[in-house]
């Protein structure tokens, strides 16, 4: 039996960002859409004023995790710019 996951919104711009190709410059430009970041944003909120569920707290906890990593490759990719 397979079950399907949602997959959360800004997972997804991002996934397809680094499927459809990159360079070092648009790494850097790389900005999620303004419905993902107010979902981001609903999501903070809430974990600080009313509580989330379950599933919310392991979206904000995972998208944590994924925006250190976007950060620490955008970084990567001011190296290589300097590089050329």
């Amino acid at each position: 039996m397979t079950v399907a996951t949602k997959i959360p919104q800004a997972y997804s711009e991002i996934v397809e960002f680094f499927a459809a190709g990159t360079t070092p410059e648009s790494i850097i430009n790389f900005q999620l859409s303004e419905e993902a970041k107010e979902h981001i944003a609903d999501l903070i909120y809430a974990h600080n004023n009313e509580g989330l569920t379950r599933e919310d707290k392991i979206e904000l906890d995972n998208f944590l995790v994924v925006e250190h990593l976007l950060r620490l490759i955008k970084a990567v990719a001011r190296k290589h710019i300097v590089k050329e």
